[in-house]
């Protein structure tokens, strides 16, 4: 088991305030909990606790930006995406460069319940021009995506998980903005996954393996602007077409799947997410069961779908 992506978060921003000076931190009374005080500590000039004030953060962040400063903000995802208006208007229609971090997204935070999940937060922030969109799916890819961030033009919004994950990637891991990334071969059925379901659709691709059903496994961290050229391969290559996501089924990594589809190659999608309720209080490896997102539930969705 590696690191919560919040973690490598908050370790990369820290390493990478060294070398680019005009990098900023901002947090909302959160730190402790995204990380970001690992920046403070080291560069306690370039940090500010913000208190909670959530919309007070991102309006001075996008001042910052606009300044000529890289500005990260953060706080948990349900609390961030929260201020969607201030975010519309000072940061997309600015254009202003500043990162949206929302930690604790999904059910797999656990026990604090619906109230601290972030389950809505990406078909928020996908809806605003300007905006990309990116949920890295372990420690190294966090990482190499940080690292990119800081040269990105443009505002970003970055998912990232409370929990550990699966390590996936090694070392020699090139993150590319905008490219899904396939980690499986398979024709039978594939699964465009994101986040923590990552790890959870290359285990359940190994347990359809030793049945005889070859499962292609397509990571997508950058929800937008989505991959078009490798879902519509994937969609043309395979018999059955699966998303995961520790999301609402609505406006998530789901939905963008298929408007690629539907504009592109019609074909048959199964959307695998929150059904359009609010999460719960639980272990993560509870709701994980209940929800179907654990590897074992998502072999047997894929196995049955395929018999039908």
């Amino acid at each position: 088991m590696g690191k919560s992506t919040r973690l490598a978060f908050g370790e990369t921003i820290a390493q990478l305030g060294e070398l680019y000076p005009q990098i900023v931190v901002l947090d909302a009374d959160l730190s402790k909990s995204t990380m970001s005080n690992l920046f403070a500590k080291k560069f306690p000039d370039r940090f500010f606790e913000m208190g909670i004030q959530e919309a007070n953060m991102i309006g001075i962040s996008a001042g910052l930006a606009l300044s000529g400063k890289v500005s990260y903000a953060c706080s948990f995802a349900c609390f961030i995406a929260g201020r969607y208006d201030t975010i519309r208007v000072s940061v997309a229609y600015n254009k202003a460069n500043v990162r949206i971090i929302g930690t604790h997204a999904g059910i797999g935070i656990g026990e604090d319940g619906t109230t601290q999940m972030g389950l809505e937060d990406i078909s928020l922030m996908r809806s605003l021009p300007n905006f990309s969109v990116c949920q890295p799916c372990d420690e190294i890819e966090t990482r190499e995506l940080i690292k990119y961030s800081v040269t990105h033009n443009g505002p970003m919004y970055i998912r990232l998980t409370r929990q550990n994950l699966d390590d996936i990637f090694d070392d020699n891991y090139k993150f590319e903005f905008g490219k899904g990334v396939q980690l499986s071969d398979g024709n039978d059925a594939v699964i465009f996954a994101t986040g923590s379901l990552v790890s959870e659709a290359l285990k359940a691709s190994k347990i359809l393996k030793q049945k005889g059903i070859n499962l292609r496994v397509i990571n997508i961290h950058t929800i937008k602007p989505i991959d078009k050229e490798i879902i519509i391969k994937s969609a043309r290559e395979c018999g059955l077409i699966f998303t995961a996501e520790d999301h609402n089924i609505i406006g998530g990594l789901g939905s963008a799947v298929a408007e690629v589809l539907s504009e592109n190659y019609p074909a048959k999608i199964i959307r695998i997410g929150l059904p359009d309720v609010f999460g719960e209080s639980g272990t993560p490896e509870a709701l994980y069961k209940k929800y179907g997102f654990d590897a074992e539930s998502l072999a047997v969705k894929i196995e049955s779908s395929l018999k039908k």
